[in-house]
C-alpha cells in the first residue's frame, strides 16, 4: 500500500504525532504471513511493559481479514483479553476458517505468545446487502474538534495521560469532557465521557484498514469512562481489558473526525461494563463498542 511521504511532527509536550507516526501504526498492522493461516505481529519499541489491548486486537482483525474474499466487509467482532501480551517478543495469530456461506464469513483468530493464548477474536464478515436503515440521532451541542485541547496540551497542562502520555501517537484525540486521569475532573458524572478521534494523518483508501484502526483506538478511552462516574483517582486503581465486542454499521474513515461517546452502566465485583458509539461529524452512527474490564483498588503492598 502506497503511503505519503511525511514531516515528524510533535505534540505540545514534544512527543511525535502526525503522518509519519501513523505510518508506523499502518506498518504495526501490516502482519507477516507465516502460512496459509498464520500470522506474526509485532509491537512498537515505545510499548508500555504489556502489549496495549487495541494493538492486538486491531492484528487479530488483520488475521482475520487476510482470510477473508475482498467482497465481504466486516461487521461485528467479539474478543476476549486472556492474559497480558509481552512487547519483546513477536506474537503468532492464528486463525480458523469457521464458515464461509453465501452472505456471511466467521474467523477465529487466536494470538499467541511463549506457547500461550493472549487473547482470542471471533469476527464475522458480509456482503454489501440493501435493506432496512435507520439510527438513533447524533449527540447535540458538541463543540468541535478544533475547539478542544490536544492530548499533549493537556499533559503540559499537567494531566496525568498514562503510557500515552510517553509514547508515539498515531490517534489525535480531543476530549470533549474532562477524561478520568484529568487533574481539572471534580468527582463522579452520570454524563457520557465524549472525545474526538481520528487517525492523524491520511490513510490509503481500503475499508477494511480503516475498520482496524478503529478496533485500534476503540480500547483508548472505554474504561475511563468507569472512573469518570466516581470521585476516585485512576492510579488508585488497577485496570484492564477483559472483554471487547463491537459492531460496524455503516462505512466510514478513520482518518476524519469521529465522536467516540463513551457511558458505562454497570460496575461491580471489581469489573465495570462500558459502551461506545462513533459518530461522524454529519451525525452518521458508524460502529457500536461494548468493553467489560477489570476495574479493582490496587492493594496495599
Amino acid at each position: 500500500m502506497t503511503r505519503s511521504p511525511a514531516v515528524p511532527e510533535t505534540d505540545a509536550d514534544g512527543v511525535p504525532r502526525g503522518q509519519a507516526v501513523l505510518d508506523k501504526l499502518v506498518e504495526l498492522l501490516d502482519l507477516e504471513q507465516l502460512e496459509v493461516n498464520l500470522f506474526r505481529g509485532v509491537s512498537p519499541p515505545e510499548s508500555p511493559t504489556r502489549v496495549f489491548g487495541g494493538q492486538v486486537a486491531g492484528q487479530a482483525l488483520v488475521a482475520a481479514v487476510r482470510t477473508v474474499p475482498q467482497d465481504r466487509g466486516v461487521h461485528s467482532l467479539h474478543a476476549y483479553f486472556l492474559r497480558p501480551g509481552d512487547p519483546r517478543v513477536p506474537i503468532i495469530y492464528e486463525t480458523e476458517r469457521v464458515r464461509d456461506g453465501r452472505s456471511f464469513t466467521t474467523r477465529r483468530v487466536l494470538a499467541i505468545q511463549h506457547g500461550e493464548a493472549i487473547f482470542s477474536l471471533s469476527a464475522s464478515f458480509q456482503v454489501a446487502e440493501d435493506g432496512l436503515d435507520h439510527s438513533d440521532p447524533a449527540p447535540t451541542d458538541v463543540p468541535a474538534p478544533e475547539t478542544l485541547l490536544t492530548f499533549g496540551e493537556r499533559v503540559v497542562r499537567g494531566d496525568d495521560g498514562g503510557w500515552l502520555a510517553r509514547t508515539p501517537r498515531p490517534i489525535d484525540m480531543r476530549f470533549v469532557d474532562e477524561p478520568s486521569w484529568s487533574t481539572a475532573r471534580k468527582g463522579g458524572t452520570d454524563a457520557p465521557v465524549r472525545v474526538w478521534m481520528r487517525a492523524d494523518g491520511t490513510l490509503p483508501d481500503d475499508p477494511l484498514l480503516h475498520v482496524c484502526l478503529l478496533t485500534y483506538a476503540s480500547d483508548m478511552t472505554l474504561l475511563g469512562s468507569v472512573v469518570a462516574r466516581h470521585d476516585v483517582p485512576v492510579d488508585r486503581l488497577q485496570m484492564a481489558s477483559l472483554d471487547h465486542a463491537m459492531w460496524f454499521h455503516r462505512p466510514f474513515r478513520a482518518d476524519e473526525w469521529l465522536l467516540y461517546t463513551c457511558y458505562s452502566p454497570s460496575a461491580s465485583g471489581s469489573r465495570g461494563l462500558a459502551t461506545g458509539r462513533f459518530t461522524t461529524q454529519d451525525g452518521r452512527l458508524v460502529a457500536t463498542t461494548v468493553q467489560e474490564g477489570l476495574v479493582r483498588f490496587r492493594r496495599k503492598r
